[in-house]
This record gives C-alpha cells, sequence and structure tokens, in this order.
C-alpha cells in the first residue's frame, strides 16, 4: 500500500499476463500516505490508489472492445490485485463497454439496456440523430437521440393503448388526428375501426417516415399505402394552431417533454388540441413513467385535468422502456372508462377489429385501474377547492 515501485511493478507483471498492451504509466508515493498509479494501455488505462490510513484500495480497469472483447482480460487484472489485497469486504461494478450494447437513463440513477446483433442504419436528420438496430430481444429497434421510441416485437402495446381506449368508447368515430406517430403504428391502430374515413397523420421530420416505410412494415403494415391516410411532414404545433378541422380522435405519439417537444406538452397546445376536438372528442396521449419521471406525470396531468372535464390517467408496462408507463384520456364529455368491459368486447366484435395483442375489454378496464401510487400522483396534481365557512347572515329592520 506505500510501496510505489512494488505496485508498479505487479500491476506490469498482471497486465502483460493477462495480453493487454502496456504504452506508458506514472506511480507516484505520498509521503505518509498511499501510492496512485495510472497504467496507459493501448486498450485503456489502469487506475488505483491505496488509503493505508484507512486499510482501503480503488481499483478502475478499462478496457475497449472495439476490435476484440478484452473484457475477459481486464477481469483477469482485477482477480490479480484482489488476490494481493484480499479484502475482507469490497463493491465490483462491471460496466460493458461493447458496442453491441445500446443504453438508456430513464432518470439520473436508473436505465437499463438492450443488446444490438447489429447496427442497419445510423444517420442525422436536420431535427435528431436517428438509429435503426436489429435486436435479439425485439427484432427491428429505432431510436431517436439516443432514446428508444419502438420495436417490431413489442409495438402493439403501445400503439393499441394509444389508440383503442378512445376509438372503442365512440360510438362511430370518423376522423382521426395523429401528431407525429411517423412510423405508422397508430394510424395503422386508428384504421382498424371501419367508421373512420381519415386519419391525418402530421410528423415533422420526413427521413422516419421514410425509413419506417423501409425497414417497420411489421408495424405500420402498409398504412401509408392506404387511401384513408393523409400525411403531412409538417410542424404539428404550427399545424393545430392554424387548423379549423375538428377530430373525434387526437392521439399525441410524440418523444419525451425535450428540448423542442417541450412546446407540445404546455397548455397553449393542449388549448390548441381541445378546439380542434368535435363534440365528444378524446384526446390521448403518453405522459412518462410514474416510477422514473413521477413529477413529470404529476405536471402533464395536472395541466390536462385543468385544461378538460373528464381526463383519465391510464397505466400499462412497454417493454421496450423498460419500466410502468401512463397515458391520459382527456375529452369534455366523453368517460373511456363508462365502457363496460362487455360493450367494448361487443363493439371490437362488430366492427371487425382483427390482430389486437394486446387490447380487449377485460385490459381497457384494467388500464383504468391505477395503483395507489399513481392515484396519488394524479389526484394530488389537481389543486383542491378550499372550504370557506359561510358567514352568518343577520337582519337588521327598524324597532
Amino acid at each position: 500500500m506505500t510501496d510505489a515501485a512494488a505496485l508498479r511493478q505487479f500491476c506490469h507483471d498482471s497486465i502483460n499476463r493477462a495480453g493487454l498492451t502496456i504504452l506508458g504509466d506514472l506511480f507516484h508515493e505520498f509521503d505518509g500516505g498511499g501510492v496512485t498509479g495510472t497504467v496507459v494501455l493501448a486498450e485503456s488505462h489502469l487506475a488505483i490508489h491505496t488509503w493505508p490510513e484507512l486499510q482501503s484500495v480503488t481499483l478502475d480497469v478499462y478496457v475497449c472492445n472495439y476490435t476484440q472483447d478484452n473484457g475477459a482480460k481486464a477481469r483477469q487484472v482485477v482477480t490479480d490485485l484482489m488476490d494481493l489485497y484480499r479484502p475482507e469486504e469490497h463493491v465490483q461494478h462491471d460496466v460493458p463497454r461493447d458496442k453491441r450494447f445500446m443504453y438508456e437513463w430513464l432518470n439520473g440513477d436508473y436505465g437499463f439496456f438492450l443488446r444490438s446483433s447489429k447496427l442497419i442504419e445510423a444517420s442525422k436528420t436536420r431535427f435528431q440523430d436517428l438509429e435503426i438496430h436489429e435486436t435479439p430481444q425485439f427484432g427491428k429497434l429505432f431510436r431517436l437521440d439516443g432514446c428508444f421510441m419502438t420495436s417490431e416485437r413489442e409495438e402493439f402495446v403501445y400503439h393499441e393503448t394509444l389508440i383503442h381506449p378512445a376509438l372503442a368508447a365512440l360510438s362511430a368515430p370518423k376522423r382521426v388526428l395523429v401528431i407525429g406517430g411517423g412510423d405508422g403504428g397508430a394510424a395503422e391502430e386508428a384504421l382498424k375501426h371501419p367508421s373512420v374515413d381519415q386519419v391525418i397523420l402530421v410528423e415533422l421530420d420526413e427521413k422516419v417516415v421514410e425509413i419506417s416505410k423501409e425497414h417497420f412494415g411489421a408495424i405500420h403494415r402498409g398504412v401509408f399505402a392506404n387511401p384513408k391516410l393523409k400525411l403531412l411532414i409538417d410542424d404539428g404545433l404550427k399545424y393545430l394552431s392554424e387548423t379549423k378541422e375538428k377530430f373525434d380522435h387526437i392521439a399525441l405519439d410524440l418523444p419525451d417533454p425535450i428540448g423542442p417537444a417541450t412546446a407540445l406538452y404546455e397548455e397553449a397546445f393542449f388549448r390548441d388540441c381541445k378546439r380542434a376536438l368535435a363534440p365528444g372528442g378524446v384526446l390521448t396521449l403518453h405522459m412518462g413513467s410514474p416510477w422514473s419521471r413521477p413529477d413529470r406525470v404529476r405536471m402533464l396531468y395536472g395541466r390536462l385535468a385543468k385544461m378538460f372535464k373528464i381526463a383519465r390517467p391510464y397505466t400499462m408496462f412497454i417493454p421496450l422502456y423498460g419500466c410502468l408507463w401512463s397515458m391520459c384520456a382527456c375529452s369534455d364529455s366523453t368517460d373511456v372508462v363508462s365502457v363496460s368491459a362487455t360493450e367494448i368486447d361487443a363493439r371490437v366484435s362488430a366492427r371487425g377489429v382483427t390482430h389486437l395483442q394486446y387490447y380487449n375489454g377485460a385490459t381497457h378496464q384494467a388500464l383504468f385501474a391505477l395503483p395507489n401510487f399513481v392515484r396519488e400522483l394524479t389526484v394530488d396534481a389537481v389543486p383542491k377547492p378550499r372550504l370557506v365557512a359561510a358567514k352568518k347572515r343577520v337582519a337588521v329592520g327598524a324597532k
């Protein structure tokens, strides 16, 4: 712990045995203290520091796996140093640096990863960074700005729950507006309802539509060729502020409220959505994860509940997002929860809505059965009216 020369020699011997390549090093022995050492490797580096007064050692061994997997070599060096010091207690973290692993942070302390079999495409559009991967778990997968958007094998959970609770609750919906949703999944679900005679899809980034047409037929199922679909490459914010049209259902199929997308979650935009709804119309959108982003859910639900007479939050587990997710169905007169499971099943059957992998009458009701912690988030988001004691009125008259 206090001999820099001996520690340097041990690290060199271990690194050489493991088959890693030393480029240089610096080891410094502090007067009356421990040793700090760094070895620069062709594959990355080793860093070690000893605290003899605390009987503690910290060790970092990083290796790049770009040309080959060097993970086992790095672990061998760690094992050698563990055998040297034989700690009574230790904490060890193995952080994969393999380019095949994709990571997404759900908040500053929580995230998850997926493995990519192949990077199919990576490009930068006018608006965002775009990636398409082949994955063992979800098939083809689509990412924007490092965030998982959709995938072939589990997209039905998100798209079915975004679209069908609203449309199945309406007796004969005819016109649907989708803002975002350039993969075509939401539009494809909406057009399963035969009474729908037009879906207008407003997507900002035409590149998203292009790659969806090329790679994600399993999601859109040819919807872009459906004559009932009208595709507009436009700013959804601008479109809704200017349109005079009315819709039975508006679905906001948007990224998280970060950066430029933030404006699509402001009260002004929700007000434009409300104005564009036909009588009885329903707005649906996602609010994010009540587990990893509870403050966001509380904030968005608070805005929606102030804007609409009826705002029904609901939850589901989205496999690609790695956690419990929330959405909301908003209207001034249609309460999607009031439709029974039996009636939902009857409407789905009568309309000939097929290829549903998630949605049915029972799941419709289950979506709105909120866990207590979500119920508290949404109930507390709306300020409660204050009760003020009425003053007594005293009749004053002439004697």
